[in-house]
């Protein structure tokens, strides 16, 4: 499976809120901003906290799919 966070940063725009606002509220760490930011995995605990902090799903935030072969 491949991970892009790329619908994360889109509503971050929206929303007028900086990546350190975001780290603030959501309570994660720098390591955990930086993992999104390579769209690596992080705990789903991280994903639920951002979705409390800008009232989304997990779906409007990150994309998974399939790797081609």
């Amino acid at each position: 499976m491949s991970i892009s966070y790329n619908k994360l940063w889109k509503l971050l725009i929206d929303k007028k809120m900086t990546k350190t606002e975001l780290r603030l509220a959501a309570d994660i760490s720098t390591t955990t901003l930086a993992k999104l930011g390579k769209d690596e995995t992080v705990s789903m605990d991280v994903l639920i906290r951002i979705c409390n902090v800008l009232d989304c799903n997990i779906g409007d935030i990150m994309d998974a799919t399939k790797e081609a072969l």
